[in-house]
Formats: structure tokens, C-alpha cells, sequence
């Protein structure tokens, strides 16, 4: 959760970087994902810090450009590093929690099964495949890999594996 100007300079940096971007600014066409990911942080700023003018200004940026790019990410879900690599449906449930360095696809569904706080904690340096659907009470460990629709309804605790399938099963990994 950022809560200070530096906090919201690292998760922009970590982001940044993680989306393998060099210069500094966006440009002024394309970098669409960057800014959104932009606007992202900064509306999870200033919702934390109580801002109320800027608050409504990046939560319209936010919603805008989520519309136009097709995510329904809420704010204060990812931990920085986030790397969103396509345009595309991209809906997060807001109760989620999901860790650092988090690299996702178009396509993919975070969700919850039945009550509102059955929603899925990932891990941090998370690789989610085009498609990916997550839903319910599960744990997800840290350097997991999610193959392309992969249908995950359970919990995966074993660190630096790869599930796959419908329903997901462990296909690769340390202990086999």
C-alpha cells in the first residue's frame, strides 16, 4: 500500500522497470500501459493519503484509461513490479492480494468463489499466462508459473513450479 511520496517513486520505478521501459517520460503516443499503470499508482497514492481533489482526478484517469484498454484493476491489489504485458480484458477482484514483480497477460480473471473475501493471495514474482482464470480462497507461492487458461481452484503452497490445466495440476517443478 503506498503511503508516501517515496514509497509511490519506488513502486512507479519498480514498475517502470519491470515493463523493461528506458526513458523517461512516456511518449506522447503509445506507452499506453505505462501510463495507465501510472495513473494506477498515483490513484492508490492519493486515495492512501486522504487527497481528495487529486484523488478524483486520478480516479477518472484511472477509470478512463482502464475503460479504453480494457483492465479493471483496483488500486492497493499489486505490489510494484507489476507488468502488464497486453491490452485486453484484465479484471482483479479489489480484496485480492497479489504480490511483487507480478507478470500477467490479457485474458486473465482474478476472482472471488462465493464470499466476498473468498479471493486469492499470490505470491510475489508470479507469472500468470494469457487466459488464466484464479478464483476462491487460495494461496498461490512465490515464482509460480500459470500457464495460458489455466483454471486455478486450489491452492499451490510449493515455490518454483508451474501449474497448468483445467483444473490447474503442478506439470513442472523442483520435487516431482
Amino acid at each position: 500500500m503506498i503511503s508516501t511520496k517515496k514509497e509511490l517513486h519506488d513502486y512507479l520505478e519498480q514498475d517502470k522497470k519491470s515493463l523493461g521501459i528506458s526513458h523517461r517520460k512516456p511518449r506522447l503516443l503509445g506507452d499506453d500501459i505505462w501510463k495507465y499503470q501510472i495513473c494506477l499508482r498515483k490513484y492508490e497514492y492519493y486515495a492512501n493519503t486522504n487527497s481528495k481533489f487529486l484523488k478524483q482526478i486520478y480516479r477518472f484517469l484511472h477509470k478512463k484509461k482502464g475503460l479504453k484498454l480494457g483492465f479493471d484493476i483496483p488500486i492497493n491489489v499489486f505490489g510494484p513490479g507489476l507488468r502488464i504485458n497486453h491490452c485486453g480484458l484484465l479484471i482483479v477482484n479489489s480484496n485480492a492480494k497479489i504480490g511483487a514483480n507480478c507478470d500477467i497477460h490479457q485474458g486473465v480473471n482474478i476472482g472471488q468463489n462465493h464470499d466476498q473475501y473468498d479471493v486469492p493471495t499470490i505470491g510475489d514474482n508470479v507469472w500468470i499466462g494469457p487466459g488464466a482464470k484464479l478464483f476462491g480462497k487460495i494461496k498461490i507461492a512465490n515464482g509460480i508459473k500459470i500457464g495460458a487458461n489455466a483454471v486455478v481452484n486450489k491452492s499451490f503452497t510449493e515455490e518454483n513450479i508451474t501449474i497448468a490445466g483445467i483444473p490447474a495440476t503442478k506439470v513442472k517443478g523442483a520435487k516431482q
